[in-house]
């Protein structure tokens, strides 16, 4: 008991470092308030933020404001570099724009989602053990600040360059990703909102060319944002360019994908249905699907 909470504990140091070392390269280069990089500012508050609505959550034992928080950490850091920043560039004005809306859309979305479900079963073991909750929210916060660090770049850099043609290719690879993601939500709350499909799993709309549509929008979303980046970023801000790598990693490997084919394993893994469609479709991007030979 003792060698996992210090596992816990350790955890917790290393996933509260790695978002500071993230925010202090991030920060070179950048506009600074009273000798404060206005990057590292933003950072600072996605972890306060989200140990201070841990308390409560922890002692109700509840998940309910866990995704919420997340859009609101976005939302907190893309205002904080807004107002603090002076005035912004097209470039940064679109960016701010764009994951504000997307924040704001997902955080919706994620809270209605988890109201009308009664809960996230990801939760169920994690939310009675206060250190490794702790950890949850923790992560939560690193996960926000390494997903939107191409964006903070952007907005707090102090190289207002011109939207030039790598600028417009990552404004169109942006709003594409934006758009994808929001149509396949969209089509599978309206699936599982039919008590006829309350068994059954997707194959309609864009979820007919990808298993995992949405999660590729997501991808494209944060790929446009870091190639709007690459002509801005000097020095140190060149890590941010972590940005698309974590999310497509997060997504692929450590969450996202892999426990939802778990998931639907357990769920209809032995389903003939089930295991055409995962046979003849995409794992991830949207092709046409596989013909029968």
């Amino acid at each position: 008991m003792k060698r996992d909470k210090k596992s816990l504990s350790i955890g917790i140091l290393i996933a509260t470092a790695l978002g500071l070392l993230l925010a202090f390269a991030g920060s070179d280069k950048g506009v600074a308030v009273s000798g404060m990089a206005v990057f590292m500012l933003c950072c600072v508050f996605a972890y306060a933020l989200n140990w201070i609505v841990f308390i409560p959550a922890n002692i109700a034992q509840t998940e309910r404001y866990y995704d919420l928080t997340g859009s609101l950490t976005y939302i907190g850091m893309i205002l904080i570099a807004v107002c603090l920043s002076g005035p912004l560039d097209e470039r940064a004005t679109i960016v701010a724009i764009m994951v504000g809306v997307w924040a704001v859309r997902l955080g919706s979305f994620l809270y209605i989602r988890i109201k009308q479900d009664g809960g996230d079963t990801r939760f169920d073991e994690i939310k009675t053990n206060p250190v490794r909750f702790f950890l949850a929210w923790t992560i939560q916060a690193l996960w926000t600040i390494m997903t939107a660090a191409c964006a903070l770049a952007i907005i707090t850099s102090n190289n207002k360059t011109p939207l030039d043609i790598l600028g417009q290719i990552g404004i169109v690879v942006l709003i594409v990703g934006f758009f994808l993601e929001v149509i396949a939500d969209s089509q599978k709350r309206a699936f599982k909102k039919d008590p006829a499909h309350a068994e059954r799993f997707i194959t309609n709309g864009l979820w007919a060319w990808s298993q995992h549509p949405n999660y590729f929008g997501e991808i494209m979303l944060w790929t446009g944002i870091a190639i709007m980046a690459v002509p801005i970023l000097e020095g140190l801000q060149w890590a941010t360019l972590v940005s698309p790598l974590f999310v497509i990693l997060l997504l692929t490997r450590l969450s996202g994908i892999p426990l939802l084919q778990a998931k639907a394993n357990k769920r209809w893994g032995d389903d003939p249905q089930y295991q055409e469609y995962r046979n003849k479709t995409s794992l991830l991007v949207p092709l046409p699907p596989k013909q029968n030979e």
